[in-house]
């Protein structure tokens, strides 16, 4: 019989609780020569016979529910085959078919219903001992695919799933949120088959009372808990998340965790870039088409690659462009929405500048980052001069799905003739350049969040500061091995994503106890080779 002793802090000692091991069914019950490592082979070949992506994630749903630990055994193996599977890109197509693709329920749905009375309903939840980390979605702006409403429940799902197969974290002390405040979609309000509330989305004010009670009552119900905002609008996005970051540990993954996946890729691109032209790190410049939380989220991070550079925030901010629907955002454009003020242009007063070429011609950026989900934003004329201005241009179509990417791998490498420095939102194949094989980058938040929440339970966070998001994203720049460099890649592979994680967790629990905000001090009694030994040991196996 195998025992296994599980590590756990107590009253400042560290000691070994006896994990239960589960019983073997009764004789009788499975075939005489089953086998499980043979039947992950088995799972493996049923995947794999299923031709469309939506009925893989179909067939990994039935699985995770049916046999949780085979579920993640075979992700942490194949994590570059399963994570487009379980998330981007095929979970914004889970999400359009939720309430058809329906089989049971998996987390908790909370709506406008029940204001009032939701901490009775958070008691239902069956493991609230156990409840660790929440993802919580109110479907108003999936992806880039709009409001879905409840059909936005997998990307909670999804998330969580990243945070099991990423860092370790316990399935059991997962809770998928998705609060049903109605939609505005109106496809879904003639579904029948719809699951949600068939009522259009509340007013801000009523959603203000509702959030701010289930706030509360999600810290009276599971008071160890880590709460991640996913996918609400921009406007809600930015309110709520500095709503209560001060009162709860809370981080919003548009506005932070894009932006820290994003900077980590850019720190290596921009060397590679400034090694190409000669030019210092600090001369970079910094173009975004998209405007919303996620390009407004990711411009805030990048301040930071400026102030690493010895400049000031104000000196930082001169060096990064927005463009929205409108075009180049400047103050004398007009009115425009409260969060992108920040980054509106004071030395610019002329015609409003609507394309592209032309904006890339009068600010000559370095970098064009894309997060507007607009599909084939970044057109041949638009790459290209780009690679006019630049030995090495930076170019990062950061839209999920990969049908609303700004653009596509190969035709980045196409129109550079193989020079760019290329990190996409969702996963592109290989491309061949004068018989040499280039490998895209991609900015997936996974990358972040995993030891990034691994760190705030583990540390116990009181709140999730931005020097702790810096250095997630530090972690995960300095986390290239050396066959990573010599590739040229500006992300680590994701098959080694619990080393990742775990050494972005390391970080992450440092900077929480340079800012006070740990509540487990026991930890900073450790070296960083312990501390690093205990981040392991915490993490689950399947």
């Amino acid at each position: 019989m195998t025992i296994v002793l599980t590590p756990y802090w107590s009253d400042g000692v560290r000691k070994l609780k006896v994990e239960p091991q589960p019983s073997p069914p009764p004789r009788g019950l499975l075939p005489a020569a089953y086998d499980n490592p043979v039947h992950a082979i088995r799972c493996l070949a049923q995947l794999r016979s299923k031709d469309k992506s939506i009925e893989k994630y179909i067939y990994l749903s039935q699985l995770k529910h049916v046999d949780e630990n085979m579920f993640y055994r075979l992700c942490l193996a194949n994590m570059p085959e399963f994570t487009p599977i379980i998330y981007t890109p095929t979970v914004g197509d889970a999400c359009l078919q939720h309430s058809h693709i329906f089989r049971r329920p998996e987390g908790l749905y909370i709506s406008i219903k029940d204001k009032g009375k939701i901490g009775q309903v958070l008691s239902n939840w069956p493991r609230r001992e156990e409840a660790r980390i929440s993802v919580v979605t109110d479907g108003s702006r999936i992806l880039g695919l709009g409001d879905l409403g409840v059909n936005g429940m997998p990307i909670s799902i999804g998330k969580l799933s990243l945070y099991v197969a990423g860092a370790g974290i316990r399935p059991s002390s997962t809770i998928p949120i998705c609060l049903d405040l109605g939609t505005n979609n109106q496809k879904f309000l003639d579904d029948p088959l719809y699951l949600g509330l068939r009522q259009k989305r509340v007013s801000d004010e009523v959603m203000t009372e509702f959030m701010e009670e289930f706030m509360l009552e999600m810290s009276r119900a599971f008071p160890k808990l880590l709460v991640q905002f996913e996918d609400f609008s921009t406007e809600h996005a930015f309110h709520y998340l500095d709503l209560f970051r001060h009162r709860y540990p809370v981080f919003n993954d548009d506005v932070q965790g894009t932006g820290a996946v994003v900077l980590s890729g850019f720190l290596n691109a921009a060397k590679l870039s400034s090694a190409a032209s000669g030019q210092s790190l600090s001369s970079h410049r910094i173009l975004f088409l998209g405007a919303g939380s996620a390009g407004v989220g990711v411009a805030m991070q990048l301040l930071s690659f400026f102030k690493l550079q010895g400049l000031s925030e104000e000196e930082a901010k001169d060096h990064i462009y927005l463009v929205d629907s409108q075009g180049l955002v400047f103050d004398s454009r007009g009115p425009m929405a409260e969060h992108k003020k920040y980054f509106s242009r004071s030395d610019y007063a002329g015609r409003p500048l609507t394309n592209l070429t032309d904006i890339i011609e009068y600010v000559k950026p370095t970098a064009l980052l894309g997060l507007s989900t607009i599909k084939g934003a970044f057109t041949q004329e638009v790459i290209e001069a780009m690679a006019t201005l630049n030995a090495r241009p930076i170019i990062f179509p950061l839209s999920n799905p990969v049908r609303l990417s700004e653009c596509e791998f190969h035709e980045a490498v196409e129109w550079t003739q193989g020079r760019v420095l290329f990190a996409s939102g969702s996963p592109f194949p290989d491309a061949e350049w004068q018989s040499k094989v280039l490998h895209p980058g991609q900015g997936n938040n996974m990358y972040i969040f995993p030891g990034l929440g691994l760190a705030s339970i583990l540390c116990r966070a009181s709140t999730v500061t931005d020097a702790m998001v810096e250095a997630s994203s530090l972690g995960l720049a300095d986390a290239l091995n050396q066959d990573e460099h010599d590739s040229g890649l500006l992300y680590p592979r994701l098959d080694r994503i619990r080393d990742i994680s775990a050494f972005i967790a390391t970080r992450v629990i440092r900077k929480a106890q340079e800012e006070g905000v740990d509540s487990q001090t026991d930890l900073r009694t450790l070296s960083d080779p312990e501390l690093l030994k205990l981040v392991v040991s915490k993490m689950w196996n399947p």
